[in-house]
């Protein structure tokens, strides 16, 4: 007997790629590079191809969060181990064989030059994740301990070179996850206990702290600066303090609605040094004004809860563990760029995401996001 089938259309083919995508956080995200898009055509007007370059950089990103969805949990997972040796072994390599430039040896030349650390931002969760998803239901204190050790070595290779920002990033994103894997509060409290009496220390007594010649155990000379600069930019307001007091006049002199767009004095007059990298808030808030900022921060908003949301229903350990550490990620990105144009924390290398220019940092954002689609797309198919 002869059974006819019929031939499945090209669309039937391809529908099952498209299917189980998260569209509030599609739509979230859309959000936010449309603003970035916005905001960097005004403050890189000056600065020949940013806008358009940024718009490939999101296309590139968009392609990567894209074919990241399609990968199954269980799958990136099984990348865990190898990504975070390969990045180990690389961070090594950049110690011995890197390429140095303003002080800093942070990059490896392959044939193309790449920037180790920014695999591990990556590799750090995702290797964590997978640790604990192996420990589940007999987790110890010893493991927390292991987890803490796969955790240190990176960071500390990474504050070699030294990249304080990176290794910042790469660190929030390991505590993450050993926060979520079920760590006590007896343990957390001390070192918070700890950070707030230091701060206070250096507070009080920063007029000793900070003159010429004072060390500070584990900080080189340049951070030790930084902090300084943070608690009073006043002491060198054309040279270490020039950044802060700048990015705090732009603010300012945004207002409650801004200047308008591309109206923005401090920006296209430059007094913003990196405005459309490192402190591109800057630029933002003084065109767009506080409530242009209400508005970023929504969106940073709802994209956290958005992740947590999708971290709540994951269906494993491993999917729970990856997708919240992934989406307290972009809190930390947020917070700690905002806070360092605000004058509020020490000037570091983090950018704004999807508001600062940058192409590395946009494919990340791109793997991110992709491995929270995967995620997502991994509860829907199990729903169904």
């Amino acid at each position: 007997m002869n059974v006819a089938f019929d031939k499945p259309s090209p669309w039937q083919r391809i529908k099952p790629v498209f299917q189980g995508f998260d569209l509030p956080l599609v739509f979230i995200v859309a959000c936010l590079c449309v603003l970035g898009l916005v905001n960097m055509y005004s403050v890189g007007f000056d600065n020949g191809t940013r806008f358009l370059d940024q718009g490939r950089n999101m296309l590139l990103a968009a392609g990567v969060l894209f074919l990241v969805a399609q990968v199954p949990p269980q799958r990136l997972m099984a990348l865990a181990v190898p990504l975070y040796t390969a990045g180990v072994l690389l961070l090594i390599a950049t110690a011995l064989f890197g390429l140095t430039k303003k002080g800093a040896t942070r990059w490896l030349n392959l044939g193309v030059v790449i920037q180790p650390s920014e695999i591990l931002k990556i590799a750090m969760p995702l290797t964590l994740a997978w640790w604990f998803q192996r420990r589940e239901g007999q987790l110890r204190p010893l493991d927390f301990a292991v987890a803490g050790g796969l955790l240190v070595v990176p960071v500390a290779l990474v504050l070699k070179q030294p990249d304080l920002g990176t290794s910042l990033l790469v660190l929030s994103s390991g505590l993450y996850v050993i926060f979520f894997a079920g760590l006590s509060w007896r343990l957390i409290l001390p070192v918070l206990l700890a950070g707030a009496i230091g701060i206070t220390l250096i507070v009080s007594y920063q007029g000793d702290l900070c003159q010429p010649g004072v060390k500070w155990v584990g900080l080189h000379d340049y951070q030790k600066n930084r902090v300084c600069t943070l608690l009073d930019p006043t002491t060198d307001p054309l040279g270490k303090g020039f950044h802060i007091i700048q990015g705090m006049i732009a603010i300012g002199s945004g207002g409650v609605t801004g200047k308008g767009f591309m109206q923005g004095t401090q920006t296209h007059l430059e007094f913003i040094p990196e405005r459309t990298t490192d402190f591109v808030f800057a630029a933002y808030a003084e065109e767009h004004g506080l409530v242009g900022c209400l508005v970023l921060a929504a969106g940073f908003l709802a994209l956290i809860f958005r992740g947590l949301y999708i971290a709540a229903q994951a269906p494993t350990l491993f999917s729970r563990l990856l997708a919240g550490s992934l989406s307290l990620s972009f809190f930390t990105y947020a917070f700690v760029n905002m806070g360092m144009v605000s004058g509020i924390l020490p000037v570091v290398g983090v950018p704004l995401p999807f508001i600062s220019y940058g192409g590395t940092a946009m494919v990340t954002l791109g793997l991110a996001l992709g491995m929270l689609m995967s995620i997502a797309k991994s509860r829907g198919l199990m729903q169904r």
